[in-house]
């Protein structure tokens, strides 16, 4: 006698709970259909009449990323119960609003790699990035419009004033050793926090869930955004520079003061606390093997792995009033995948 098949949502709950914390694949396959939906929607929003727009676009989206918001998005719609389709359109938005920042970004940090690859600024130029970011920003509104939900849209609309003013505190605070962690994580909550909270919050906002789930939505994104770019400032000191895309010590070239500095200026005696206070007002990577040997002497990687252990914990709290389901056990995976990956 054949026994019966185990139901998918079984299989999927196992794979979860045996997966290794460093693979999404088990979780992006729950969603995947509707990931193709996104990638469809997001080619037909590069076509252009002019070439440059599409080629340089596409070579920043197709460049490896991970993801994550319209990841967050899809499941948050299952997790909800919402029917519809436009969680679709709001995924496209989210990920072609990230690409934007990511375009500005490059060209205000004179990036040249992102993802391992060399970045739009360093092939075309600063003027171009810039140009076709703003033209992402517009693709996005003309394809929030559709959704036809006034409250999502002004949620869209308020988070991305937050995410530009965020941008410009940030720049206004370069080459700042004096920055303390609570200014810092404000600026974490505004400019990487904002938009995984709004993939998160906004399915259910169109499923027209209660306020506390609303609510609960919103703060697990946030917590989670929070937590993704803490390891993110370890990873700058850390990681490989092969796994993360990018050469080791950037943020540190760019003057920017990231929590591991924060910490280690607390903790470092006072030769130390000079030279980190001249690598960031200078933006010095020559001081990059002194930094990191400073930080890790003083637990400042072990600290700043704490803090985003401590907000990855607030994100799967958060989910405590939704609904059990496979969507919101990928949901809290996710958050334990933010504090364990190595890229």
């Amino acid at each position: 006698m054949t026994a019966p098949a185990t139901p998918p949502s079984i299989r999927l709950s196992n794979l979860l709970a045996n997966m290794s914390l460093m693979d999404l694949t088990p979780i992006q396959s729950l969603v995947a259909a509707d990931f193709a939906r996104v990638d469809s929607l997001i080619a037909q929003c590069l076509h252009s009449e002019i070439p440059l727009i599409p080629q340089l676009a596409t070579h920043l989206i197709h460049s490896g990323g991970k993801r994550l918001r319209p990841l967050i998005t899809l499941l948050s719609a299952g997790a909800s119960g919402y029917q519809g389709d436009a969680h679709v359109q709001l995924a496209a938005t989210l990920e072609l609003i990230h690409t934007a920042t990511l375009l500005h970004d490059d060209v205000i940090d004179a990036s040249e790699l992102r993802r391992g690859k060399k970045t739009a600024n360093t092939l075309w130029g600063n003027s171009a990035s810039i140009l076709v970011g703003d033209f992402l920003y517009s693709r996005a509104f003309q394809l929030m419009v559709k959704v036809n939900n006034l409250r999502a849209l002004q949620s869209l609309a308020d988070a991305t004033n937050t995410l530009s003013q965020s941008e410009i505190w940030q720049l206004i605070n370069c080459h700042n050793p004096d920055l303390d962690e609570t200014q810092y994580l404000k600026i974490v909550a505004g400019k990487t926090g904002i938009l995984f909270s709004i993939a998160a919050e906004q399915p259910a906002i169109l499923a027209e869930r209660n306020e506390a789930e609303i609510t609960a939505m919103l703060n697990y994104g946030l917590q989670l955004g929070i937590a993704f770019q803490l390891i993110d400032d370890t990873l700058d000191y850390v990681g490989s520079a092969t796994r993360i895309g990018k050469a080791k010590g950037d943020d540190l070239a760019e003057g920017k003061t990231t929590l591991p500095l924060i910490y280690a200026l607390q903790h470092a005696d006072k030769n130390q606390t000079q030279l980190i206070h001249e690598a960031i007002s200078q933006g010095k990577r020559k001081y990059l093997k002194d930094i990191i040997r400073i930080i890790k002497s003083t637990g400042a990687i072990d600290y700043t792995y704490q803090r985003a252990k401590e907000h990855a914990a607030k994100a799967i709290a958060s989910l405590e009033v939704i609904p059990d389901s496979i969507y919101k056990q990928a949901l809290a995976t996710l958050a334990e995948f933010a504090t364990t990956r190595t890229h």
